[in-house]
C-alpha cells in the first residue's frame, strides 16, 4: 500500500520544458553572448557615482541573468547550461582576439603609438575580467538556473515570480562575490573598504534590477511559451 505522500508524488506531473528547435532560443543565446562580451569590456573601467563604486559594465550584466532566467524557465537546466558555456566560449574567443590585436605590430608614428596605448589600456585588462566573469557567471548562473528549475518541479506553472526572485538572489550573490574578488584589482580597487563597497553595490544593484523587471520578465516568458509549439506538446 502506498502512502498519501507517495501517491501524490507519483501523480504529480513533470514540469514542462520546450525543445530548442524554434528560433527563439538562438536569438536569446546570441543576445546573451553579445551582452557578456560587451559587459566584459565595460567592466575593465572603474566607475564612481560619488561614494558608490562600480564598473562600466554595471548596466549590461543583469540582462544576461534575465535571459538566463527566461531560458531556464522555458527550456530547462541542461539547455540553460549549454547557453552559459557557449556564451563564455565566445567571450573567451573575443578575449583571445583582443590579445592578438594588441600584439600585432602597429604604426610607429605619434598617432600610431597613441592608438596602441589606447587599445592596450581599453582591452588589455579584459582577459582578467573574462576570467572573473567565467568563474563568477558559471557558478552564479548555474546555481540560479538549478534553483529555478527545482522550484518549478515543485510548483509547476504557478508562482513564476517566486522562482525568478528566489533564484536570482542566491545566484547574483555568488556571482558578485566571485567576480569582485578577481576583478577589483584590475579596475584599481585595492583597499578593503572599496572592495566591500564594490561587492555590496554590485549585488544590491543587480538584484534590484532583476526584481524590478520581474513583471517584464514574466510577460516575456509567457509570450514565448505561447509561441513555442513544443512547450505545450
Amino acid at each position: 500500500m502506498t502512502s498519501p505522500l507517495e501517491s501524490q508524488t507519483a501523480t504529480k506531473p513533470a514540469p514542462r520544458f520546450a525543445s530548442i528547435g524554434s528560433p527563439y532560443f538562438g536569438i536569446m543565446l546570441a543576445i546573451m553572448a553579445v551582452v557578456l562580451i560587451l559587459s566584459n569590456i565595460g567592466a575593465s573601467k572603474g566607475v564612481a557615482f560619488g561614494p558608490i563604486i562600480t564598473d562600466g559594465g554595471f548596466f549590461l550584466f543583469p540582462l544576461a541573468y534575465i535571459l538566463g532566467d527566461v531560458m531556464s524557465e522555458i527550456y530547462g537546466f541542461k539547455v540553460a547550461r549549454k547557453a552559459i558555456i557557449t556564451s563564455f566560449a565566445l567571450s573567451a574567443f573575443a578575449s583571445l582576439c583582443y590579445w592578438i590585436i594588441i600584439a600585432l605590430p602597429g604604426f610607429t608614428d605619434d598617432y600610431g603609438t597613441a592608438k596602441q596605448a589606447a587599445i592596450e589600456g581599453a582591452l588589455g585588462p579584459v582577459p582578467q575580467i573574462v576570467l572573473a566573469s567565467l568563474l563568477a557567471f558559471l557558478a552564479g548562473q548555474t546555481i540560479n538556473s538549478l534553483i529555478l528549475v527545482k522550484m518549478k518541479a515543485r510548483s509547476g506553472e504557478k508562482t513564476l515570480w517566486a522562482r525568478l526572485m528566489g533564484s536570482s538572489g542566491v545566484g547574483e550573490f555568488v556571482d558578485t562575490l566571485i567576480f569582485c574578488s578577481i576583478a577589483a584589482s584590475v579596475i584599481g580597487i585595492t583597499d578593503f573598504a572599496g572592495f566591500v563597497n564594490y561587492v555590496l553595490v554590485g549585488f544590491v544593484y543587480k538584484v534590484a534590477v532583476q526584481y524590478v523587471l520581474v513583471p517584464v520578465t514574466s510577460l516575456v516568458i509567457g509570450w514565448i511559451k505561447k509561441r513555442e509549439p513544443s512547450y505545450w506538446a
